[in-house]
């Protein structure tokens, strides 16, 4: 979580340090390190000690003689109920006096999360929280409880492992989320940062002036599953985020876009660009190319053209969905015809 809070700030401008204090856990200080490299950000680490105080006085002071503006101090896990580690991290408030302190909870663990975050701020005084895993099932409800009982506001929330899986929160959006409502701001950030504005202005020319090929569709589909899981992006278009929908919807196969993905790759430029025009042989070496079967090339053909509509229904995605409707029209749909998007 620190290093996607680093990755997060600095695209906001910041210039952060990451410092690697958690001495406990196994190999914590090189995972920090590897990520990161992965992401360009320093990281300040002291394999030679072993107390996190020190270590946080000593961050400090090389932060202060660098060109960095912000240190994150990565501190070890812990419960409430340790009471040597809660002091260790009184001991660093004291000493290195941090501008604010930010606790990690879990959003699957419910009510614990909330006394969790009560402990802490009766010992701390907390500045705020960031919220993880809300791409589980749980859909934000202890974030309501934490700012209830704590009058701590949640910063960030997590959602999914992915080094950029991490957004600023928006209460009035986690509000729509709880009661059903979708998400739709969100589903447009997601969009406008993982798609390139210039490539989907050219795509979208191609899909209304009926020139759409199953390459710009692969280039598509590929700027999509950037975005993150498929059952996150459909739990925030209206009408699917609440339970019911999503529990007729079923869990999405993410391996079928996979499929789709191998079939087209399986193809030749040619083939791409003239989809009408594959015969009977063409798709059977489509078929051993792409280790899948004659029937799944021609399923993949046939709802080719759903797609145009799927495609400009998701630019608009906050006009697309039928008042009353279950689905978004024009979905892929998978082996047993269940709606993909």
């Amino acid at each position: 979580t620190a290093a996607k809070l680093a990755s997060l700030l600095r695209k906001q401008g910041k210039q952060p340090l990451l410092v690697a204090a958690d001495v406990y856990r196994p190999a914590a200080i090189k995972q920090l390190q590897v990520l990161g490299q992965q992401i360009n950000i320093p990281v300040f680490s002291r394999t030679d000690l072993q107390e996190p105080v020190e270590i946080a006085r000593l961050a400090v002071e090389h932060a202060l003689g660098s060109e960095r503006d912000l240190l994150i101090l990565d501190t070890a896990g812990r419960l409430h109920v340790d009471d040597k580690l809660m002091v260790e991290l009184e001991l660093i408030k004291a000493k290195v006096h941090p501008h604010e302190i930010i606790l990690v909870v879990d959003a699957m663990t419910g009510q614990v999360a909330v006394n969790i975050a009560q402990a802490f701020h009766e010992r701390l005084g907390l500045d705020g929280v960031i919220l993880t895993k809300l791409d589980g099932d749980s859909r934000g409800g202890a974030a309501l409880s934490i700012k209830a009982v704590t009058g701590c506001p949640i910063k960030f929330v997590g959602t999914g492992e992915k080094l950029d899986a991490l957004e600023t929160f928006h209460p009035d959006r986690m509000a729509e989320r709880i009661l059903g409502m979708g998400d739709v701001l969100t589903l447009v950030e997601k969009a406008q940062s993982a798609i390139d504005a210039e490539q989907m202005e050219r795509l979208n020319k191609k899909v209304y002036s009926a020139e759409f090929t199953l390459e710009d569709f692969l280039e598509q589909l590929r700027e999509i599953k950037k975005m993150g899981p498929l059952q996150q992006l459909i739990s925030m278009i209206p009408g699917l985020g609440n339970a019911k929908m999503l529990k007729e919807l079923g869990e999405i196969d993410e391996k079928e876009l996979v499929y789709v993905e191998a079939v087209i790759s399986s193809m030749t430029r040619w083939e791409r660009r003239n989809p009408q025009e594959i015969n009977g042989s063409r798709r059977r070496r489509i078929a051993n190319g792409s280790g899948t079967s004659i029937q799944d090339v021609n399923r993949i053909l046939k709802q080719f053209e759903q797609t145009r509509k799927m495609i400009r229904q998701f630019a608009e995605v906050g006009k697309s969905v039928k008042k009353g409707g279950k689905y978004l029209p024009g979905f892929i749909q998978d082996k047993r015809g269940k709606p993909l998007f």
